[in-house]
């Protein structure tokens, strides 16, 4: 079988408008192509193309605005004049253990006793539930403050309630339908009472937030004492892993959080981060937002994946170097025990795929095995999504109960198609793009069924297609310059809704034969030619495009520049998106 998403996809050229990209160029004094990618990411203001530019921690908005923040801090004064005991409950992914991390962080700062817990995905499940009232009862805790979770954790609030706890919910979540749960507080920027200007935040963002109201409850005003200033930048650092690795828009005060957690990370002391950073080889560098999401994120979501996330709390807390190093070097094994496992469970996911070829007949691919590791079927669903240009739901099956995981591909909502086995699954939720789901082992066949006839109802008649590469402007290759990498990293960083630039250099040469790289051999290493201009290109997971390639050929490349670090040294190369040969594509 060939999988479609290993089809070419098509080729389409923005348009950003002329007299927007002209009347940003005046305004601010940048080359058109800078001011073209800001049209084309929907920044046509001048005024906010500036504030886009040149980011200011000014223009973050006041937490007080967050819904329930005043009652809140209030509360956690309370608790810290009363010596009562705070829980710090986070989830056991990158955004609530960077939440928990910085939250804990601040009240030891200011001498709370505060104890923390972070569930178990394999014994405890998402979010709170039993486990949340053994901890809080074993602890003695008073108040439990939640982080990336709890809106829809009604029933174990109200037990905690009940036992004379208090909750304080920090979440970014969507509320559910009905009643909430009896928190004290939910500070939740989508809640529909919410005034917040704001609502993509990250969990980690706000429990940052709520860090940041309870330094200005403590001072006793809005600009907090020098020393609490201190910890904010500091915990900026956490806030920007959390809002890179969970995928959200990297725009208005996220991106701010980002540019200076960034800059927060390089300068830390904690010798937590610097041993983190260290086994992932990006100590003295300057980092970028893609080290946070390939080399940082997976790195403490292994330890939550493979085993309990308490040792990438750990980590970031600690304040012993020795410590530290055994943390980090633990962490790191993880992932690499992660990616082995992740790659021998892809391969045999991809041939139990094989019984399930047809697209028509099964538009979402439902697969499900014994032993398949639930804390790695949403990386296989990924990749599995990915390849086959489909939907993909994957399941681990532990005896008679499986916990599966789904992802899905542009415009597509996979949890509307999972609605249609809603009936036979023991739990499910999600959004568009990712879900998750309980089902028994013997309903696996029926689930597949439902999923893919209701997927079947909303594609009607259409299947899938594959989804252009939209390239942001042509350059001529001689064009990608130092100059030019010092206005394309004003934009950064990269990611959600503020992506990587995309260009497509036209007319070029290999100056020698490609060659595989890597060590497994499966990338592409070309030295791409135009005139005096010769650079090396990168294209992952290509190598077997190499025999497309003849010297002497035209080459058209859809690429985005930048810097490669190597023992120091930093060069000047472009990552290849796709290429095609001959004459000139039609756009």
């Amino acid at each position: 079988m060939t999988p479609a998403a290993l089809a070419r996809p098509p080729w389409k050229l923005r348009s950003p408008d002329r007299e927007a990209v002209s009347a940003l160029s005046r305004a601010h004094g940048i080359s058109d192509l800078a001011s073209a990618l800001l049209v084309i990411r929907g920044i046509t203001d001048p005024a906010a193309a500036g504030d886009h530019l040149e980011p200011r921690l000014s223009a973050l908005h006041d937490p007080a605005l967050l819904p329930d923040m005043a009652a809140a801090t209030e509360r956690i004064a309370r608790a810290i004049d009363r010596h009562e005991t705070i829980l710090v409950h986070g989830d056991y992914d990158v955004d609530g253990v960077t939440g928990t991390t910085l939250l804990v962080r601040l009240f030891r700062r200011l001498g709370a006793k505060v104890a923390w817990h972070i569930p178990n995905r394999f014994t405890d499940g998402y979010a709170f539930g039993p486990h949340s009232i053994e901890r809080a009862r074993e602890v003695g805790a008073k108040l439990v403050i939640s982080v990336d979770n709890g809106t829809s954790s009604r029933e174990t609030i109200s037990d905690l309630c009940d036992l004379g706890v208090d909750t304080i919910v920090t979440d970014h979540h969507e509320p559910p339908q009905g009643e909430l749960p009896p928190a004290v507080a939910i500070v939740n920027p989508k809640l529909a009472t919410s005034r917040y200007p704001f609502r993509e935040l990250c969990g980690g963002a706000v429990a940052f937030k709520l860090a940041w109201g309870v330094c200005q409850q403590v001072t006793g005003a809005a600009r907090v004492r020098d020393d609490l200033r201190e910890y904010l930048v500091e915990a900026m650092g956490f806030v920007a892993i959390a809002t890179v690795c969970d995928v959200v828009p990297l725009v208005d005060e996220n991106r701010i959080l980002s540019r200076y957690g960034l800059r927060s990370l390089a300068a830390s002391k904690s010798p937590g981060i610097r041993e983190l950073f260290a086994v992932a080889k990006l100590d003295g560098r300057d980092l970028e937002a893609d080290d946070l999401a390939f080399q940082i994120g997976p790195r403490i979501n292994a330890s939550g994946r493979l085993g309990s996330a308490r040792t990438a709390v750990e980590l970031l807390l600690c304040e012993d170097r020795p410590e530290a190093a055994r943390l980090a070097a633990e962490i790191d094994r993880l992932n690499t025990e992660r990616k082995r496992l992740s790659a021998a469970l892809f391969d045999e996911a991809a041939r139990a795929a094989e019984a399930f070829a047809d697209p028509e007949r099964h538009p979402v691919l439902v697969l499900a095995g014994q032993g398949w590791h639930q804390g790695l079927v949403g990386i296989v669903a990924a990749r599995l999504s990915e390849r086959y240009g489909r939907p993909a739901v994957v399941i681990g099956l532990s005896g008679d109960v499986g916990r599966g995981s789904a992802r899905s591909i542009a415009g597509f909502s996979v949890l509307d198609a999972l609605h249609g086995g809603a009936d036979l699954m023991e739990r499910y939720g999600g959004h568009a793009q990712a879900a998750g789901c309980e089902v028994r082992a013997d309903a696996i066949d029926a689930l597949r069924e439902a999923v893919c006839a209701r997927a079947r109802e909303i594609l009607d008649g259409q299947g899938f297609s594959a989804a252009p590469m939209w390239i942001d402007c042509e350059v001529a290759f001689e064009a990608v310059t130092h100059e030019l990498m010092r206005e394309i990293g004003r934009l950064a960083p990269f990611g959600e809704r503020n992506e990587k630039p995309v260009l497509l250099s036209t007319d070029l040469r290999l100056a020698e034969p490609p060659r595989a790289v890597g060590s497994d051999g499966s990338h592409l290493s070309l030295q791409l030619r135009r005139g005096a201009q010769v650079r090396r290109a990168m294209f992952f997971g290509a190598a077997a495009r190499a025999s497309e390639l003849r010297m002497g050929e035209n080459v058209h490349a859809v690429f985005t520049p930048r810097w490669n670090v190597f023992r120091g040294e930093r060069s000047l190369e472009v990552e290849v998106h796709d290429f095609c040969t001959g004459p000139r594509p039609a756009l």
